[in-house]
Protein backbone atom coordinates (compact mmCIF):
# COMPACT_ATOMS: atom_id res chain seq x y z
CA UNK A 1 0.00 0.00 0.00
CA UNK A 2 1.34 3.42 -0.97
CA UNK A 3 1.27 6.67 0.93
CA UNK A 4 -0.44 9.38 -1.08
CA UNK A 5 -0.38 13.16 -0.88
CA UNK A 6 -2.64 15.54 -2.78
CA UNK A 7 -0.95 18.64 -4.17
CA UNK A 8 -3.47 21.37 -4.95
CA UNK A 9 -2.40 23.92 -7.57
CA UNK A 10 -5.31 26.34 -8.03
CA UNK A 11 -3.50 28.36 -10.67
CA UNK A 12 -5.18 29.60 -13.84
CA UNK A 13 -2.77 32.23 -15.15
CA UNK A 14 -1.77 29.95 -18.04
CA UNK A 15 -5.29 29.64 -19.48
CA UNK A 16 -7.17 31.92 -21.85
CA UNK A 17 -10.58 31.31 -20.25
CA UNK A 18 -11.23 32.23 -16.63
CA UNK A 19 -12.39 29.77 -13.98
CA UNK A 20 -9.94 26.84 -13.91
CA UNK A 21 -8.67 27.95 -10.47
CA UNK A 22 -12.07 26.81 -9.13
CA UNK A 23 -11.63 23.29 -10.56
CA UNK A 24 -10.01 21.73 -7.48
CA UNK A 25 -12.81 22.93 -5.21
CA UNK A 26 -15.39 21.76 -7.75
CA UNK A 27 -13.88 18.25 -7.54
CA UNK A 28 -14.13 18.44 -3.73
CA UNK A 29 -17.80 19.46 -4.02
CA UNK A 30 -18.38 16.49 -6.35
CA UNK A 31 -16.90 14.24 -3.64
CA UNK A 32 -19.28 15.72 -1.06
CA UNK A 33 -22.23 15.21 -3.42
CA UNK A 34 -21.24 11.54 -3.65
CA UNK A 35 -21.06 11.39 0.19
CA UNK A 36 -17.39 10.52 -0.16
CA UNK A 37 -14.83 11.17 2.57
CA UNK A 38 -12.03 11.01 -0.02
CA UNK A 39 -10.56 14.43 0.74
CA UNK A 40 -10.24 13.83 4.48
CA UNK A 41 -8.42 10.53 3.93
CA UNK A 42 -5.22 12.00 2.48
CA UNK A 43 -2.89 14.81 3.47
CA UNK A 44 -3.03 17.79 1.16
CA UNK A 45 -0.55 20.52 0.28
CA UNK A 46 -1.87 23.76 -1.19
CA UNK A 47 0.61 25.51 -3.47
CA UNK A 48 0.40 29.30 -3.36
CA UNK A 49 -0.71 30.83 -6.68
CA UNK A 50 0.01 33.99 -8.66
CA UNK A 51 -3.62 34.47 -9.74
CA UNK A 52 -3.51 38.15 -8.74
CA UNK A 53 -1.65 38.66 -12.05
CA UNK A 54 -5.00 38.19 -13.81
CA UNK A 55 -5.80 41.76 -12.72
CA UNK A 56 -2.58 43.19 -14.12
CA UNK A 57 -1.69 44.13 -17.71
CA UNK A 58 -0.12 41.40 -19.85
CA UNK A 59 3.57 42.11 -20.41
CA UNK A 60 4.45 39.27 -22.82
CA UNK A 61 1.86 38.78 -25.58
CA UNK A 62 3.57 35.57 -26.81
CA UNK A 63 3.87 34.08 -23.30
CA UNK A 64 1.19 35.64 -21.14
CA UNK A 65 2.08 36.00 -17.45
CA UNK A 66 5.29 34.03 -18.00
CA UNK A 67 6.91 35.65 -14.96
CA UNK A 68 4.13 34.21 -12.77
CA UNK A 69 4.39 30.83 -14.52
CA UNK A 70 8.10 30.83 -13.70
CA UNK A 71 7.25 31.31 -10.00
CA UNK A 72 4.62 28.54 -10.23
CA UNK A 73 7.13 26.13 -11.82
CA UNK A 74 9.47 26.72 -8.88
CA UNK A 75 6.76 26.17 -6.27
CA UNK A 76 5.18 23.14 -7.96
CA UNK A 77 8.53 21.47 -8.73
CA UNK A 78 9.59 21.91 -5.09
CA UNK A 79 6.28 20.46 -3.78
CA UNK A 80 6.47 17.45 -6.11
CA UNK A 81 10.17 16.82 -5.58
CA UNK A 82 9.98 16.92 -1.77
CA UNK A 83 6.91 14.64 -1.81
CA UNK A 84 8.73 12.01 -3.86
CA UNK A 85 11.91 12.30 -1.81
CA UNK A 86 9.86 11.53 1.30
CA UNK A 87 8.63 8.31 -0.34
CA UNK A 88 5.08 9.53 -0.93
CA UNK A 89 3.06 9.33 -4.19
CA UNK A 90 2.02 12.82 -5.42
CA UNK A 91 -1.40 13.35 -6.97
CA UNK A 92 -1.52 16.84 -8.45
CA UNK A 93 -4.90 18.52 -8.84
CA UNK A 94 -4.27 21.58 -10.97
CA UNK A 95 -6.23 24.47 -12.42
CA UNK A 96 -4.78 24.96 -15.89
CA UNK A 97 -2.26 22.66 -17.57
CA UNK A 98 0.62 25.16 -17.70
CA UNK A 99 2.04 24.13 -14.32
CA UNK A 100 2.50 20.53 -15.51
CA UNK A 101 5.94 21.64 -16.67
CA UNK A 102 6.67 22.29 -12.99
CA UNK A 103 5.39 18.82 -12.07
CA UNK A 104 7.73 17.22 -14.61
CA UNK A 105 10.62 19.33 -13.28
CA UNK A 106 9.86 18.16 -9.73
CA UNK A 107 9.83 14.48 -10.75
CA UNK A 108 13.16 14.88 -12.50
CA UNK A 109 14.69 16.87 -9.62
CA UNK A 110 13.76 14.12 -7.16
CA UNK A 111 15.32 11.35 -9.27
CA UNK A 112 17.55 12.97 -11.90
CA UNK A 113 19.23 9.75 -13.02
CA UNK A 114 16.01 7.93 -13.83
CA UNK A 115 14.52 7.94 -17.33
CA UNK A 116 11.14 9.69 -17.13
CA UNK A 117 8.23 8.79 -19.41
CA UNK A 118 5.15 10.96 -19.94
CA UNK A 119 1.61 9.85 -20.80
CA UNK A 120 -0.26 12.96 -21.94
CA UNK A 121 -4.02 12.29 -22.11
CA UNK A 122 -5.18 15.49 -23.77
CA UNK A 123 -6.94 16.84 -26.85
CA UNK A 124 -3.99 19.20 -27.32
CA UNK A 125 -0.26 18.71 -27.89
CA UNK A 126 0.88 21.54 -25.57
CA UNK A 127 4.09 21.85 -27.57
CA UNK A 128 3.91 25.54 -28.43
CA UNK A 129 6.62 28.04 -27.55
CA UNK A 130 6.67 31.85 -27.42
CA UNK A 131 8.02 31.63 -30.98
CA UNK A 132 5.03 29.66 -32.36
CA UNK A 133 2.01 30.21 -30.09
CA UNK A 134 -1.28 31.26 -31.73
CA UNK A 135 -2.71 32.53 -28.41
CA UNK A 136 0.17 33.34 -26.05
CA UNK A 137 -1.50 31.13 -23.41
CA UNK A 138 1.08 29.22 -21.38
CA UNK A 139 -1.11 26.13 -20.89
CA UNK A 140 -0.23 25.31 -24.51
CA UNK A 141 3.49 25.11 -23.70
CA UNK A 142 4.35 22.78 -20.77
CA UNK A 143 5.71 19.88 -22.85
CA UNK A 144 7.88 22.24 -24.88
CA UNK A 145 9.51 23.48 -21.66
CA UNK A 146 10.12 19.89 -20.53
CA UNK A 147 11.68 19.05 -23.91
CA UNK A 148 13.64 22.34 -23.86
CA UNK A 149 12.20 22.93 -27.33
CA UNK A 150 12.07 26.40 -28.94
CA UNK A 151 10.85 25.22 -32.38
CA UNK A 152 12.72 28.06 -34.11
CA UNK A 153 12.35 26.22 -37.47
CA UNK A 154 8.64 27.08 -37.36
CA UNK A 155 9.01 30.54 -35.80
CA UNK A 156 6.07 32.94 -36.21
CA UNK A 157 6.92 35.60 -33.59
CA UNK A 158 9.88 37.53 -32.23
CA UNK A 159 9.42 37.66 -28.44
CA UNK A 160 11.17 40.43 -26.49
CA UNK A 161 14.29 39.80 -24.43
CA UNK A 162 12.44 39.61 -21.12
CA UNK A 163 10.10 36.89 -22.46
CA UNK A 164 13.05 34.90 -23.80
CA UNK A 165 14.83 35.21 -20.45
CA UNK A 166 11.85 33.76 -18.57
CA UNK A 167 11.31 31.10 -21.24
CA UNK A 168 14.92 29.96 -20.90
CA UNK A 169 14.44 29.93 -17.13
CA UNK A 170 11.37 27.65 -17.47
CA UNK A 171 13.37 25.19 -19.56
CA UNK A 172 16.11 25.18 -16.92
CA UNK A 173 14.05 24.81 -13.73
CA UNK A 174 15.87 22.31 -11.52
CA UNK A 175 19.02 22.87 -13.59
CA UNK A 176 18.09 19.87 -15.75
CA UNK A 177 17.71 20.57 -19.47
CA UNK A 178 15.90 18.83 -21.18
CA UNK A 179 13.88 16.84 -18.64
CA UNK A 180 12.33 14.34 -21.03
CA UNK A 181 13.07 12.89 -24.46
CA UNK A 182 10.51 12.98 -27.28
CA UNK A 183 10.62 9.19 -27.61
CA UNK A 184 9.45 8.96 -23.99
CA UNK A 185 6.13 10.73 -24.63
CA UNK A 186 2.84 9.03 -25.51
CA UNK A 187 -0.15 11.16 -26.46
CA UNK A 188 -3.60 9.68 -25.94
CA UNK A 189 -6.75 11.28 -27.46
CA UNK A 190 -4.71 14.01 -29.19
CA UNK A 191 -6.80 15.64 -31.92
CA UNK A 192 -6.46 19.43 -31.88
CA UNK A 193 -3.05 20.92 -32.66
CA UNK A 194 -1.33 23.37 -34.98
CA UNK A 195 1.10 22.67 -37.80
CA UNK A 196 4.00 24.03 -35.72
CA UNK A 197 3.33 21.37 -33.07
CA UNK A 198 2.74 18.70 -35.71
CA UNK A 199 6.23 19.43 -37.06
CA UNK A 200 7.77 18.48 -33.68
CA UNK A 201 5.59 15.36 -33.40
CA UNK A 202 6.51 14.15 -36.91
CA UNK A 203 10.15 15.12 -36.75
CA UNK A 204 10.61 13.18 -33.48
CA UNK A 205 8.16 10.41 -34.36
CA UNK A 206 6.30 10.97 -31.08
CA UNK A 207 3.80 8.21 -30.30
CA UNK A 208 0.12 9.15 -30.66
CA UNK A 209 -2.81 6.86 -29.77
CA UNK A 210 -6.00 8.27 -31.25
CA UNK A 211 -9.56 8.03 -30.00
CA UNK A 212 -10.40 6.08 -33.19
CA UNK A 213 -7.74 3.50 -32.28
CA UNK A 214 -9.17 3.15 -28.77
CA UNK A 215 -12.68 2.67 -30.26
CA UNK A 216 -11.43 0.07 -32.69
CA UNK A 217 -9.05 -1.93 -30.48
CA UNK A 218 -10.15 -1.08 -26.96
CA UNK A 219 -8.72 0.57 -23.87
CA UNK A 220 -6.58 -2.43 -22.88
CA UNK A 221 -4.82 -2.37 -26.24
CA UNK A 222 -4.08 1.34 -25.80
CA UNK A 223 -2.65 0.70 -22.34
CA UNK A 224 -0.46 -2.15 -23.61
CA UNK A 225 0.82 -0.05 -26.53
CA UNK A 226 1.57 2.88 -24.23
CA UNK A 227 3.51 0.85 -21.67
CA UNK A 228 5.34 -1.06 -24.39
CA UNK A 229 6.45 2.22 -25.96
CA UNK A 230 7.68 3.47 -22.56
CA UNK A 231 9.24 0.15 -21.50
CA UNK A 232 12.74 1.68 -21.30
CA UNK A 233 11.54 4.34 -18.81
CA UNK A 234 12.20 3.87 -15.10
CA UNK A 235 9.22 5.96 -14.02
CA UNK A 236 6.15 7.37 -15.77
CA UNK A 237 4.13 10.54 -15.16
CA UNK A 238 0.45 10.41 -16.13
CA UNK A 239 -1.16 13.75 -16.97
CA UNK A 240 -4.93 13.77 -17.54
CA UNK A 241 -6.52 16.89 -19.05
CA UNK A 242 -10.32 16.67 -18.91
CA UNK A 243 -10.57 18.07 -22.45
CA UNK A 244 -9.42 14.63 -23.62
CA UNK A 245 -13.10 13.80 -23.12
CA UNK A 246 -15.58 14.47 -25.90
CA UNK A 247 -16.96 18.02 -25.97
CA UNK A 248 -20.49 16.62 -25.60
CA UNK A 249 -19.58 15.77 -21.98
CA UNK A 250 -16.59 18.05 -21.40
CA UNK A 251 -18.31 21.42 -21.39
CA UNK A 252 -16.74 22.25 -18.04
CA UNK A 253 -13.30 22.97 -19.47
CA UNK A 254 -11.77 25.94 -21.28
CA UNK A 255 -11.02 24.30 -24.64
CA UNK A 256 -13.47 21.45 -25.38
CA UNK A 257 -12.92 19.45 -28.59
CA UNK A 258 -15.26 17.08 -30.46
CA UNK A 259 -14.55 13.36 -31.07
CA UNK A 260 -12.98 12.74 -27.67
CA UNK A 261 -13.04 9.93 -25.14
CA UNK A 262 -16.25 8.76 -23.53
CA UNK A 263 -16.47 8.97 -19.76
CA UNK A 264 -16.08 5.21 -19.27
CA UNK A 265 -13.15 5.00 -21.69
CA UNK A 266 -11.28 7.73 -19.82
CA UNK A 267 -11.99 6.17 -16.44
CA UNK A 268 -10.92 2.69 -17.57
CA UNK A 269 -7.84 4.08 -19.28
CA UNK A 270 -6.51 6.04 -16.31
CA UNK A 271 -7.40 3.39 -13.72
CA UNK A 272 -5.73 0.63 -15.77
CA UNK A 273 -2.58 2.69 -16.32
CA UNK A 274 -2.45 3.36 -12.57
CA UNK A 275 -1.98 -0.37 -11.97
CA UNK A 276 1.52 -0.13 -13.43
CA UNK A 277 4.24 0.12 -10.80
CA UNK A 278 6.23 2.62 -12.89
CA UNK A 279 3.57 5.32 -12.59
CA UNK A 280 5.12 7.85 -10.19
CA UNK A 281 2.63 10.75 -10.32
CA UNK A 282 -0.92 11.46 -11.52
CA UNK A 283 -2.11 14.92 -12.48
CA UNK A 284 -5.71 15.91 -13.23
CA UNK A 285 -6.24 19.33 -14.74
CA UNK A 286 -8.42 21.92 -16.55
CA UNK A 287 -11.76 21.41 -14.76
CA UNK A 288 -13.61 24.73 -15.08
CA UNK A 289 -16.96 24.70 -13.24
CA UNK A 290 -17.94 28.18 -14.48
CA UNK A 291 -18.49 26.70 -17.94
CA UNK A 292 -20.39 23.65 -16.70
CA UNK A 293 -23.89 22.47 -15.91
CA UNK A 294 -24.44 20.79 -12.55
CA UNK A 295 -20.70 20.27 -11.94
CA UNK A 296 -20.62 17.36 -14.41
CA UNK A 297 -16.96 17.70 -15.39
CA UNK A 298 -15.81 17.75 -11.78
CA UNK A 299 -17.90 14.65 -11.04
CA UNK A 300 -16.25 12.79 -13.91
CA UNK A 301 -12.82 13.97 -12.74
CA UNK A 302 -13.59 12.82 -9.20
CA UNK A 303 -14.67 9.35 -10.43
CA UNK A 304 -11.37 9.05 -12.29
CA UNK A 305 -9.44 10.27 -9.25
CA UNK A 306 -11.19 7.89 -6.86
CA UNK A 307 -10.74 4.83 -9.06
CA UNK A 308 -7.10 5.71 -9.68
CA UNK A 309 -6.36 6.03 -5.97
CA UNK A 310 -8.14 2.73 -5.30
CA UNK A 311 -5.79 1.08 -7.80
CA UNK A 312 -2.77 2.66 -6.10
CA UNK A 313 -3.87 1.46 -2.68
CA UNK A 314 -4.29 -2.10 -4.00
CA UNK A 315 -0.84 -2.18 -5.63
Amino acid sequence: MRNIKLIEVKSEIGAGTRGASLGVDAIKIAALDYMSSFFVNFPSQIVETENRLLYEPIESPYAKRIKGINTMYERVSEAVSSTIKSGVFPIVLAGDHSTAGGTIAGLKMAKPKLELGVIWVDAHADLHTPYTTPSGNMHGMPLATALAEDNIENQMHHPDEQTIKYWDSLKNIGKIHPKIKPENIVYIALRDYEKEEEAIIKQNNIKVITVAEIRKKGVMHAVRQTLLHLSNCDQIYLSFDVDSLDSAISRGTGTPVINGLKEREAEDLVATLMQNHKICCLEITEVNPTLDKENLMAEIAFNILQRSVNQLLMN
